[in-house]
């Protein structure tokens, strides 16, 4: 099931998609469950929005792809490597990356997003799934330059605009899926996500054990190999198969 958060009629709402058009839910449905208004609206008649605004915080997870780690000069760590970036940094389907002036080397990261729906603390592996709400697409946006002059990652990837998110929030991943990046119609990306060294359920059990998780968290999977610069005027189509197409333009 696809969820979509959307603008229409000057109102921010909630929707299951079926097909060309939007179920409209009364309320979040994290939050209220299911319900559906009795509305429809065509997709074509709305704007989407990121598909949620984390509460507390967005948790990302480095070098988790080994040929990544190896094109950016290591290998791949023994457990995921986590950091954080703050939720200012998020935006939705067509919203614009904004390269900073602090930065000459911005680079796009394609990567599949898990979005967590309920409070999770010291989950054990075989049991991640019942932390999991759904899955999203993102980028995580890294200023490369600075990430090496700082030495930690905190500048590098938390500007505003830098984890673009979306289009929806699928509650079922596909075990086949395939993560796609594209640089103005070239695809510079491509691994099935059963490629990364730590795999979903890994990932939520060590970042539970070190952070309470909260409903509307994202934690970001880690990116394939293939990364490289955007520069102003530039167009990126993020595709997870079986979720859809994140796009974002630069300026």
């Amino acid at each position: 099931m696809k969820i979509a958060r959307f603008s229409h009629a000057d109102a921010i709402l909630f929707g299951i998609l079926d097909d060309e058009e939007l179920v409209v839910l009364d309320g979040d449905p994290m939050v209220g469950g299911y319900e559906p208004t009795g509305e429809r609206v065509p997709l074509a008649d709305v704007r989407l929005l990121a598909p949620v605004i984390p509460r507390s915080k967005v948790v990302a997870v480095g070098k988790n792809y080994r040929e990544h780690a190896e094109e950016m000069g290591g290998e791949a760590p023994g457990e995921p490597l986590l950091f954080l970036k703050p939720n200012t940094s998020i935006i939705g389907p067509n919203d614009q990356i904004v390269l900073p002036w602090q930065s000459g080397q911005v680079e796009y990261e394609g990567e599949l997003a898990i979005v967590i729906g309920r409070v999770a603390k010291n989950v054990p592996p075989e049991r991640a799934a019942e932390a999991i709400y759904g899955y999203t697409v993102a980028n995580d946006v890294t200023a490369r330059d600075l990430q090496r002059a700082d030495g930690q990652w905190t500048r590098a990837k938390g500007f505003d605009t830098f984890c673009p998110i979306g289009p929806v929030i699928e509650t079922e991943l596909e075990g086949d899926a395939v993560l796609q990046t594209r640089l103005n119609g070239t695809v510079v990306q491509q691994a099935p996500v059963t490629d990364m060294v730590h795999g979903i359920a890994a990932i939520v059990a060590h970042a539970s054990s070190v952070f309470t998780l909260l409903p509307g968290d994202i934690i970001l999977t880690g990116t394939p190999a293939g990364v490289g610069r955007i520069a102003s005027g530039d167009r990126i189509d993020v595709t997870v198969s079986g979720i859809g197409t994140l796009t974002n333009t630069v300026r």
